[in-house]
């Protein structure tokens, strides 16, 4: 079967799910360990077995090891994250092994760059989410079965060590492969008619936002609360305490305001600018950003790595404020149901949200970054309010509150789609991604031949005896 349609048929993600739920947490142990209670996975499926099982080395890749034990654990890890392991065989787990450490001995050959202060700044993380699930780092050193603290962080370093060098080498081979419009065409006329994928029904909404305005006095006297928290804590009170109780960031309140962050953490420039002018110990003074206003007070500085804490408050609006808002909103609506004004034109000229105006409201797919949903794939929330509308009809007003901050919008179907085959003109940015996955899956096969060949691999035991998608065996 081509290629073309395997790919079509491979981004079911019930087929390939089980296989990206591996999280890379399998670690080099001792050559002769004994596993208890292990889950044994033959060939064909999974039986759990009670037996005692001495643990070797199976599989060797330039100086990277794989115990059996690996494969074990990988199937446990597939489980412990909800993924259904019946359909893999161990031989295919080993495959996804051998193709990991082969990620991750390139990186090494072709000198990819992972700091040790990255690696720090990910265990940081990930042991915070740890120790939030299971309740404490003994708890942790227990779950993983290390004889102490100091020797869990040796081993979990190692692993995400090993994670990062693989993604790094994955994202490489991938960043490389380029498509021209050429190619993409030639790739669609290769595609069969009977075999041309069928895209779901499909529309592009576009919304137009109006927020009630907060007074001065307001945000004044949010800005004369932070400067007086700021004050409390220079006197000794503490700034996690004050964040628990007063700070209106959801995703930080439970940690006491706590973030840590580089310059390519994912932050509003304001925040970073502000986060990154402070020393150690420092408190700024209050700020604002889209959210509401901040105050940030850095706790330490590792190389590139910032840890801070920061209290956001947004000021309160008042009743006739909203009023106003909702008033100014249906005043909008009227117009351009009255043809007074065009939807795009009210949108660029009296939306108060700067990231869909310029645009005539026309809001971006995350998922796909074009302006096109498929209803199935929609969001809940925004599909429940566009289901029912016809094309260019104005929804009603509603009052949406996120953290704090109240809008009022008021949405429009622009156009629809229905249920098609593909169509070369219509669909071009969806068979561009096609033809991209392809060569790049092309360009990842291409390299797992070369580098197969450049480098040391064993494979000993019974495992010589599988059928592999690469060839590992080298036959």
């Amino acid at each position: 079967m081509r290629l073309t349609i395997l790919l079509m048929k491979l981004l079911n993600p019930k087929i390939i799910l089980p296989f990206f739920l591996l999280l890379f947490s399998i670690a080099i142990a001792d050559a002769q360990e004994i596993i208890k209670d292990t889950v044994v996975v033959s060939k064909t499926g999974v039986k759990p077995s009670q037996r005692l099982k001495v643990d070797g080395v199976i599989a060797t890749v330039g100086d990277y090891l794989i115990l059996d034990s690996d494969i074990d654990k990988s199937f446990l890890e597939i489980s412990s994250q909800g993924g259904s392991v019946k359909d893999i065989t161990r031989c295919q787990m080993l495959g996804k092994l051998l193709e990991d450490k082969l990620y991750a001995h390139q990186a090494i050959q072709d000198s990819v760059k992972v700091s040790d202060a990255e690696i720090k700044g990910m265990m940081d993380d990930r042991l915070n989410y740890m120790i939030e699930q299971i309740g404490s780092m003994e708890k942790v050193v227990q779950y993983y079965k290390k004889n102490s603290e100091e020797d869990f962080r040796s081993y979990f370093f190692d692993v995400l060590k090993e994670q990062k060098l693989t993604t790094e080498m994955q994202k490489k081979i991938v960043d490389a492969v380029e498509i021209t419009p050429e190619e993409v065409r030639n790739f669609f006329k290769t595609i069969p008619a009977a075999d041309l994928p069928v895209f779901g029904s499909e529309m592009e909404v576009a919304q137009i936002v109006i927020k009630p305005q907060v007074t001065e006095a307001d945000k004044q006297k949010v800005i004369d609360k932070l400067k007086g928290f700021k004050k409390e804590v220079q006197e000794g009170a503490s700034f996690s305490t004050k964040a628990v109780l007063y700070t209106q960031d959801p995703g930080s309140r439970s940690t006491g305001g706590f973030y840590k962050m580089n310059r390519k953490t994912p932050f509003v420039k304001e925040f970073k600018d502000v986060a990154f002018s402070l020393g150690e110990g420092e408190i700024s003074e209050p700020f604002e950003t889209s959210f509401g206003y901040h105050i940030i007070m850095v706790e330490k500085i590792k190389g590139q790595d910032i840890e801070l804490r920061h209290i956001l408050l947004t000021p309160s609006v008042t009743d006739d404020a909203v009023k106003e808002a909702k008033e100014k909103i249906n005043l909008i609506k009227k117009r351009i149901e009255d043809k007074q004004i065009t939807f795009a034109e009210a949108a660029r000229t009296l939306s108060e949200e700067k990231e869909t105006k310029v645009n005539g409201g026309a809001l971006i797919n995350p998922k796909t970054q074009d302006t096109r949903f498929e209803l199935t794939k929609m969001d809940p929330d925004l599909y429940a309010k566009v289901s029912n509308l016809k094309e260019g009809e104005v929804s009603i007003p509603y009052l949406e509150e996120d953290q704090g901050k109240k809008t009022f919008k008021i949405i429009t179907v622009t156009n629809r789609i229905n249920e098609h085959t593909a169509d070369y003109a219509k669909d071009y940015i969806k068979i561009k991604d096609l033809a991209l996955k392809e060569k790049q899956i092309k360009a990842i096969a291409k390299w797992f031949d070369e580098k197969i060949k450049e480098t040391y691999i064993k494979i000993v035991g019974e495992y010589r005896d599988c059928s592999f998608t690469n060839n590992w065996l080298k036959k």
